[in-house]
Parts: structure tokens; sequence; C-alpha cells
């Protein structure tokens, strides 16, 4: 017999390892389902997790870790902050996608000028506004008439997809693209292309807010009136009632700095990496940025090293599904494991197990 015993408090230790033992455990059953395929398993582990740092293209997929790895630590950075909150944002996709619209929108408006000292930081700070926005429409609807956030921020997904797709073959199409979908070539264009900041190293001003939004949320938690608001109400609502916490402010403040650093992250893809806007811009920066939040154990540090973890399982994946013509589910699959092991494992956090006739006792 096996029975789930309540901790008096949450372990540290089991806190600090969950996310260890849920990478050792994706490795494992990971390696299984590719010898399922056919696949030699210890093989397909070293291309995911080697050969993009030290394999012999290295040279060429280590700077993509850093362009991989910025949208998911922004996009989570601001996931955790709601999710610590007790607010679940998992709409973060739409407002990725609706900050790349507007952002890219305002920016072309202005084509062909070269004034890259305007058109750049506005195509920023709209980028921001329009992820902001998007996100604002569930807090709103929640805090008006008690929605479930959850539903309404993934539904508005796939309104956010279905505009891009729109934009991409109506407003904001090419008109010199010879009937193709899709903007023009962003990042071609001196006034709104988000290069390389050192050259050969992935770093981008995409990489650069990241950075400084790990570095916000650390001190924000760490130090601020509405850090404190944000743990006090996730741990203990009734006691962050008592403190003077006004949830419905929370919410809406949580909401739109999630959807802003979404935002941001999609107007630096589109304007970088991706380069412009088109039917198919989200790639799901969006939800993998939830396991991004959950691996990091909702802290800005843990969410760096998650994000890069992360990125890295991207670099990797794609390079199996080249070398070793994994298909690309099996890679998704696996990345997906990460996420099930630690929530399974997060339950040796709050419960200790009791085995056998400790258990019948």
């Amino acid at each position: 017999m096996i029975r789930l015993e309540r901790r008096p408090q949450p372990s540290d230790a089991w806190s600090y390892a969950t996310p260890v033992l849920a990478v050792i455990l994706t490795m494992v059953v990971g390696g299984i389902l590719f010898a399922f395929l056919g696949k030699p398993p210890l093989v397909a582990i070293r291309t995911i997790f080697w050969d993009p740092l030290f394999g012999d293209f290295a040279s060429y997929t280590r700077p993509q870790l850093l362009v991989k790895a910025g949208p998911l630590i922004l996009i989570a950075t601001g996931l955790a902050l709601g999710f610590r909150a007790g607010i679940w944002n998992i709409g973060a996709e739409g407002q990725y996608i609706m900050g790349a619209v507007c952002g890219a929108a305002v920016g072309l408006a202005f084509y062909p000028s070269e004034a890259r000292w305007l058109i750049f930081p506005l195509m920023i700070i709209v980028g921001a506004l329009g992820g902001m926005v998007w996100a604002w429409i569930p807090a709103f609807l929640k805090t008006r008439f008690g929605t479930n956030e959850i539903l309404v921020s993934l539904m508005l997904v796939y309104v956010a997809e279905n505009i891009i797709a729109y934009a991409a073959l109506g407003p904001l199409k090419n008109p010199e693209g010879m009937g193709f979908p899709g903007s023009r070539r962003l990042s071609n264009w001196e006034a709104a292309a988000n290069h390389e900041l050192i050259a050969g190293t992935g770093m981008h001003w995409g990489v650069v807010f990241a950075l400084i939004a790990v570095i916000f949320a650390y001190v924000l938690l760490a130090r601020h009136t509405l850090g404190f608001a944000i743990r006090v109400t996730g741990e203990s609502p009734r006691a962050a009632a008592f403190s003077g916490v006004d949830p419905k402010r929370l919410i809406i403040l949580s909401m739109l700095i999630s959807g802003g650093l979404a935002g941001l992250a999609g107007i630096f893809e589109a304007t970088g990496p991706a380069g412009q806007i088109t039917i198919d811009f989200g790639t799901g920066y969006g939800f993998t940025a939830i396991i991004v939040a959950f691996l990091g154990r909702l802290h800005p540090i843990g969410i760096l090293l998650a994000g890069l973890l992360l990125a890295l399982t991207y670099i990797g994946g794609e390079m199996a599904q080249l070398q070793l013509a994994l298909p690309a589910a099996a890679i998704q699959l696996f990345q997906g494991m990460l996420l099930f092991f630690l929530l399974a494992l997060d339950v040796l956090t709050n419960y200790r197990p009791r085995f056998g006739s400790e258990a019948a006792a």
C-alpha cells in the first residue's frame, strides 16, 4: 500500500530536486520513445542535448541558443508573476502574436523611411501595448463579470491567429511579394531590423530585454510592495485580503505585465529571427513558456536557466529531425514530457509517501 501524507511545510529540498529529476526522467522515457521509433536512443539524446553546444555545427547552433531562449524567458517571466499570484494567463501566445502585428503595422506605416531612432523604438512600445491590450481583455472580463481567465485568454489565441492571417493576406501584405502572403521583410529594412548586437553570439535586443525582465522580476518579488502582494496572494488569499491587497488591481496589473512582455517578445521576433509577419508566425513560444515558467519554479533565475534548457531542446530537436529523421511530433512530445514529469514529481514537494505497513497504519 502507498499513501500520500501532506507535509506540514512544502519541502525545499524536493522543490529544487524535482526540476532536475524531471529532466532526467524526460531523457529516460524519451530515449524509450525514440527506441520504439527505431532510432538509437543514446544518439538521439546526445543530438538534442550535446551536439548543439559541442557538435560539428556548434559554431552555428550555439548563437541560436540565445535566439530561441530570448522570447521564452521574456514571456515566461511575465507569466510567472501572474502564476505566483494565482492568476492563470494561458493565452500568452495570442499576446505574443498581437504584439508582433501591432508593432509591425506601426513600423510599416513609415516605410520606406530610415529614421531608425524613431521607428524601431516606436515599434517596441506599440508591440508591448498590443500584448497588454490583448491581456487586458480577460483581466477586465474576470474583474467585471467573474469569467475564467484561463478560458478567455486561451480562446483569444485563436482570434489572434486569425487576425495575423488576415494581416498577412491583407493590410500588411507585401505589395512587391509576387502574391505570396506575408509582410515586407522587416529584418532587411534597416530602420526596423533587430540585428545582432554582437556578431556571432545571437544577442539581439530581445535577449537584452529578456535579461532586463529577469532582473526586474527578481527585484520586484524581493524588494517591492507589489511583489509582496503577489507572493502573499499566491500563498494565502485570505491573508492578502487582510493585508489590504486589492485583488482586482492585482489581476489587471499581473495580466498587463505578462501581456506586455509577451508583446515585446512578438515584435522582437518579427523584426529579428522571423523577419516578417506571416500566416504561421505563431510558433508556440507562448505555450512553451508555460513549461519554462514551471520548470524554473516561477523564480526569475530559474526561468533564465529553464529558458536556456528549452531552447536547447528546440535546436537539438530540429537537428534530430534532420539527422535522424525523427518526426516533429516526437520532439514536441519529448518537450511536453518535461512539464508532465515536473507536475507529477511536484506532488512530493507537498506530500510525503508512506509505504507498506506504515501506510496501512
